[in-house]
């Protein structure tokens, strides 16, 4: 009776309650997945239809990271964008002997104010496990619901930039591949990068995160800038009608 209360209670007031199987057996299927993200972009790289791309929440450059390999091994025009330093210095030296690779140490927002990311204290990720150095976000209650305790959370000044400011910095008029995973932001900077009306290819961004009725904003414009959608785990593949036919090749 408590327990059925209390999922009244929480679901009144706007959250939801996740069986906690749910969320790892996702995980786990997505794991072994045969249709993944490292899969659909080896298939673009492979027909040679990505020759540059911005990846928004570059992390180190190792963990997590879906691109890295292909822009070593095809030698992408790629800007990669990474706020925190600790994971920038790691880009660094990844990327050394690369000359096709810009390095942009920001968080992407709506202005260029100096502003405060939440991460998980490096002392405490072991208690977590390696996928908390990748969950730093502007909203403190993301690292919560992952399950951080706020007491191994710290606040990190960052730069920031705007999308629009990224793109006239570097000059760009198209760009392949556009990938963000910005954990919660990443509506924003979609609608943000929309709105620059630069010509893409593809575009991937981690959905789980995004607040409803942003994501259903985000969906509209895609749809009406010409993109075929459909999610791949935990994130949405978007694709321009005038390649899709590659697809069926």
């Amino acid at each position: 009776m408590t327990s059925k209360l209390l999922k009244k209670i929480i679901g009144a007031a706007g959250y939801k309650l996740f069986d906690k199987n749910y969320v790892e057996n996702s995980r786990l299927v997505n794991q072994h997945s045969f249709l993944s993200i490292r899969e659909i972009l080896k298939f673009f790289f492979e027909k040679k239809e990505i020759t540059s791309l911005i990846q928004i929440g570059a992390n180190d450059g190792e963990s997590f990271d879906e691109l890295s390999l292909f822009i070593k091994k095809y030698q992408i025009n790629s800007i990669l964008v990474e706020p925190i330093d600790e994971h920038f210095q790691n880009l660094k030296k990844v990327y050394s002997s690369l000359n096709n690779v810009i390095l942009e140490k920001v968080a992407i927002s709506d202005d260029e104010k100096k502003k405060y990311l939440y991460s998980v204290k490096n002392e405490e990720r072991k208690i977590y496990g390696s996928h908390a150095k990748a969950i730093s976000s502007f909203d403190l209650n993301h690292l919560t619901k992952h399950g951080i305790k706020k007491k191994h959370i710290e606040k990190v000044e960052i730069n920031t930039s705007s999308i629009k400011k990224l793109i006239e910095k570097h000059k760009l008029d198209k760009v392949d591949l556009f990938f963000c995973d910005a954990e919660g932001y990443d509506g924003q900077i979609i609608l943000s990068f929309l709105n620059c009306s630069i010509n893409c290819k593809i575009i991937i961004f981690e959905f789980i995160h995004i607040e409803n009725k942003i994501l259903k904003k985000v969906i509209n414009n895609l749809e009406r800038e010409n993109f075929r959608l459909f999610p791949i785990n935990e994130n949405l593949v978007c694709i321009k009608k005038n390649i899709e036919i590659i697809l069926k090749n």
